[in-house]
């Protein structure tokens, strides 16, 4: 598939009423705004989040193999575990982080709090390298709310600076709205890659901090209880299968159908071949579809008519979904799982990495024929091991 996942290299949430605590190896992820009756003080959360520049890079030039043009879109997606009076209109922005920091291993609930990483105040461990209060570099931001609170971490935004993208992405929820964080990060993740590759020339260089995940500033440090919107992801150290995860797209489509025809009716049948049941979590599979009518025309052959396959029309697209919670990992997407033809048949290629190992998965396939949308869940399934 054109879709390919990375797991997060480190993560921790940092909290204003804590400004020393670490918790590098919590499960919960926390973006909040606390305030209560009894302590009407406001009291800030935001969450810190890196993935390795390496990983991103082998996915640019290895796997999808775009590095001249770095045609790619790139998403971070972080799970909801909970939350908590997202009453009205809220909005969460994302930046790349300015300033390097510790991971560290402490965790929310500890007896003794831990402080080896990093903090509300410090970016390495308790005493070490406090986050930048005053005299920012350039198109570098912070923001806290007092000199109690100071602190929170920084982040580059880049605007106004002459011919780079807004580097700040945002989401915005509503009392009924889904709560996963889904925001897209093309513009940092490219000038993250550039950096890296020393192809920024006269540029402004941006290295891979990681992202800083906060509610925006006018929703921070109020006193109302009115605003109080609290939303817990799942850490990289959850024991579930939603860790956060950096989700990097390209196309890959091509469609050549050589001496196939391309099948017309609706009526149908599609078997998937190259399936073994079974990948390691570093597989990479290309997945071949046997297409052909269910109710062949009546011609006089000298072959059988249900042994010739079919391409699939070009308006043709897969989603994965995880068996036990039924949830698509990859959902139907007309620009990044549309399915490819060459003279053999059908097919589209996965990258099993992306996938949590020790899982069953199902491939559903979407096609448009004769204007009818059809989605066909053939129990095609798979099951992806740790290797």
């Amino acid at each position: 598939m054109a879709v390919y996942k990375l797991f997060p290299s480190k993560d921790a949430a940092i909290y204003s009423a804590y400004p020393a605590m670490n918790t590098g190896l919590d499960p919960i992820l926390d973006v909040a705004n606390y305030v209560t009756d009894i302590n009407p003080i406001a009291r800030v959360a935001r969450s810190l989040i890196k993935f390795d520049q390496n990983q991103i890079n082998n996915v640019i030039d290895t796997i999808a193999a775009v590095t001249q043009s770095l045609s790619i879109s790139a998403s971070l997606k972080s799970y909801v575990a909970k939350a908590t009076n997202v009453i009205i209109d809220s909005t969460i922005e994302v930046y790349p982080i300015s300033g390097s920091w510790n991971n560290g291993s402490g965790q929310f609930a500890d007896v003794q709090q831990n402080t080896t990483g990093v903090s509300w105040v410090y970016q390495s461990y308790s005493g070490s390298n406090p986050w930048n209060t005053g005299g920012l570099p350039p198109y570098v931001a912070n923001s806290y709310s007092g000199s109690s609170n100071a602190g929170g971490g920084t982040w580059y935004t880049a605007s106004g600076y002459p011919g780079m993208n807004n580097l700040k992405s945002t989401q915005s929820f509503s009392l009924r709205s889904d709560k996963d964080l889904n925001v897209d990060v093309t513009n940092a993740v490219k000038v993250w890659y550039s950096s890296s590759k020393n192809l920024a020339s006269g540029l402004f260089d941006i290295h891979n901090e990681g992202f800083i995940v906060k509610w925006t500033s006018s929703l921070e440090f109020q006193q109302s209880t009115a605003l109080t919107p609290q939303l817990s992801y799942y850490s990289v150290d959850t024991n579930t299968i939603y860790p956060p995860q950096l989700e990097i797209k390209w196309r890959d489509f091509s469609f050549v159908t050589g001496s196939l025809t391309v099948i017309r009716t609706p009526q149908l049948f599609v078997a998937l071949e190259n399936n073994p049941g079974v990948f390691y979590s570093e597989s990479i599979n290309q997945f071949r579809l046997n297409c052909r009518p269910q109710f062949p025309v009546r011609t006089f052959e000298t072959a059988s008519a249900y042994t010739k396959n079919y391409a699939l029309p070009s308006s043709s697209y897969y989603a994965i979904k995880d068996l036990d919670t039924n949830e698509f990992v990859v959902d139907f997407d007309t620009t990044f799982t549309q399915i490819s033809c060459d003279a053999s048949g059908s097919y589209f290629t996965v990258y099993m990495n992306g996938l949590e190992p020790e899982r069953y998965y199902s491939i559903l396939v979407k096609t448009i024929v004769d204007n009818n949308t059809l989605v066909l869940d053939e129990n095609y399934y798979f099951k992806v091991v740790n290797g």
